[in-house]
């Protein structure tokens, strides 16, 4: 390639109209200053002299407590097959789902999916918008997942929020020259064509203050994908070379979900909670200043002094020191030095900036009552778990969202599981031993045509883990016992209970169901165990009352069938000749 056919990419013309969008719209400005307010930097630009700048920030908690709110569950990724159609695949299809409950549960713990998810639900209550793109890794088979931010994303329809009706989406990605270069050659570029992979220093418009000073030489690559033919195709490039030419993923979902904390209509991105707050929390912050100043000048007794009068002035600032007069008495000398009460400020200042931050707290369903101000020693567990839940009604819609983006997450994975599997995969199955009788895990391989007969859906399965929901598990538990519920005799009525709970209630309907299974278990042991004695029981009575022949042929039947100990060519030898011993 020459110099001179050197071109701007289509794709980094795309880029270009999306960030000038983002410019409009003020996307990348916002993306600071949320963030600036939630950490504290809330006097960023602003010239206050000798003033301090203090504040009182009430938006950190907030978001604190409506992240906590959401991850007081444990979610289970469970997938189900569809295919009802093939009665005698049923069975078959119910397995392989249980082992792809289990392939999933080892991605969310090898790919520390509880640090993403909490890191993920943190950037959308801050800056409206949590994003997770995925990707497959040849090498261990499994699916990476990896944040972007918002910055960093462009939708080409911004006005719509279904990730799947989108016409293209790109993602920026900062990446040191290095790596750029050994991506492309990965990718088949030739090394001729990466001389034009050059470092940028296009850092402004990069989420946060301290992301636009950067270390290294680093360039952007935009990843581009887009729907053609019913399938996701994928290219890349930067500002002046493509580096992966078009290409078709396999897949029909883009290999992207996403989270809005709240809905804004006619927005992709939808509304967080940190830009609502920050004109309250200017006036808190305003309002501190003013008081702290009031305080400084006005709430302590200030000295006027007569200098002329007074031989040494600078003792009047130390404490004990002998302060000299120039030829007046000491009963004159309340004339030389005195004092001016301090002045009283009004209490509505600071019912004012209380009121802002509590009001504001309340409107937010971040209030005291919200975040659980009850004494645990006054009431129960259940009861506590009554008022919170009550208090945390407003948090439901983010739960369900959250909810519908992992099951989302969930789905990016199957489908990458089922096309870049072409020799099928393989999963962990449990067995059981027919030697021992324990159960242990064996490797299954698992064809790509038989993942795709499954048809599966997911479902994300939600356990609340609080302290409050485990002590009320735990008090379930306990009366369960004092009432004789974990007995053969009462085991169909706990069955019966644990059926009607819903899966997210705080009972746990898990573990009683398998308490249930443990008993029938036991029973069915019992039960084998006491037919044996009872034939046994018969047997032996038919041999007492049987006569003399009969018993005799009984005995016989019974010494033929154990089994005669196999001798070695030693204990022959010894045999044979008793006498050498």
């Amino acid at each position: 390639m020459r110099i001179e056919e050197i071109k701007e990419t289509p794709i980094w013309a795309l880029y270009e109209k999306g960030r000038n969008y983002h410019r409009l719209t003020g996307i990348y400005t916002d993306t600071d200053k949320n963030y600036r307010f939630y950490n504290g930097n809330q006097w960023e630009g602003v010239k206050l002299g000798e003033v301090e700048p203090v504040q009182k920030n009430f938006i950190k908690p907030i978001v604190k407590y409506k992240n906590a709110v959401i991850h007081d569950n444990l979610y289970a990724i469970h997938f189900s097959s569809q295919n009802f159609e093939n009665r005698e695949f049923a069975k078959q299809a119910e397995r392989i789902c249980e082992m792809l409950n289990r392939y999933a549960a080892s991605v969310w713990e090898k790919d520390e999916m509880d640090f993403k998810v909490r890191k993920l639900t943190k950037d959308a209550s801050i800056n409206d918008e949590g994003i997770l793109y995925v990707y497959w890794d040849e090498e261990s088979k499994m699916p990476v997942n990896e944040i972007v931010k918002k910055n960093d994303i462009y939708y080409g329809n911004e006005n719509d929020d279904d990730i799947e009706s989108q016409p293209y989406i790109l993602i920026r990605r900062r990446m040191a020259v290095s790596n750029a270069v050994a991506y492309a050659l990965a990718a088949g570029m030739s090394e001729e064509d990466t001389y034009f992979i050059v470092g940028d220093n296009d850092t402004s418009e990069e989420s946060g203050d301290a992301a636009k000073e950067e270390l290294d030489n680093m360039v952007t690559i935009v990843f581009k994908f887009y729907k053609k033919d019913g399938t996701v195709h994928f290219s890349s490039a930067t500002r002046w070379i493509e580096i992966v030419k078009e290409q078709d993923t396999g897949l029909t979902r883009y290999p992207i979900a996403h989270f809005n904390w709240e809905e804004r209509e006619g927005s992709a991105r939808g509304e967080g909670e940190v830009r609502c707050l920050i004109p309250n929390q200017i006036e808190v912050n305003k309002t501190e200043v003013r008081r702290v100043l009031t305080v400084k000048h006005q709430a302590y007794p200030q000295k006027v002094v007569d200098t002329d009068k007074v031989a040494n002035p600078s003792a009047l600032n130390k404490v004990g020191a002998v302060i000299k007069t120039k030829g007046n008495t000491v009963e004159d000398v309340k004339k030389v030095v005195g004092t001016i009460a301090p002045a009283q400020m009004s209490p509505d200042v600071k019912e004012l900036q209380q009121d802002l931050i509590n009001i504001t707290r309340e409107l937010a369903g971040a209030g005291e009552v919200a975040t659980g101000q009850v004494n645990p020693e006054d009431a129960s567990g259940r009861a506590i778990l009554a008022v919170q839940q009550a208090s945390q009604s407003p948090v439901t819609e983010q739960k369900t969202g959250f909810k519908r983006f992992l099951e989302n997450g969930a789905k990016i994975w199957l489908e990458y599981i089922i096309v870049y599997s072409p020799d099928g995969i393989q999963l962990q199955d449990e067995v059981t031993d027919p030697q021992t009788n324990e159960k242990v895990i064996q490797l299954v391989r698992i064809p790509q045509i038989t993942l795709r007969q499954l048809q599966a859906t997911v479902k994300v399965d939600v356990t609340p883990k609080s302290p409050y929901d485990r002590f009320a598990q735990e008090q379930t538990i306990e009366n369960f016992f004092t009432a004789g519920m974990f007995t053969p005799q009462k085991v169909n009525e706990l069955e019966i209970y644990a059926n009607l709970l819903d899966d997210d209630s705080v009972s746990p309907k898990i573990k009683i169901l398998e308490a249930v299974e443990n008993i029938r278990e036991e029973q069915r042991k019992i039960s084998e165990i006491n037919m044996q004695a009872q034939l046994m029981q018969q047997s032996a009575q038919q041999f007492f009352m049987g006569d003399p022949e009969m018993q005799r042929q009984q005995m016989m039947d019974v010494q033929n069938q154990v089994p005669v100990e196999e001798t070695t060519e030693d204990e022959e030898e010894i045999a044979d000749n008793p006498d050498d011993n």
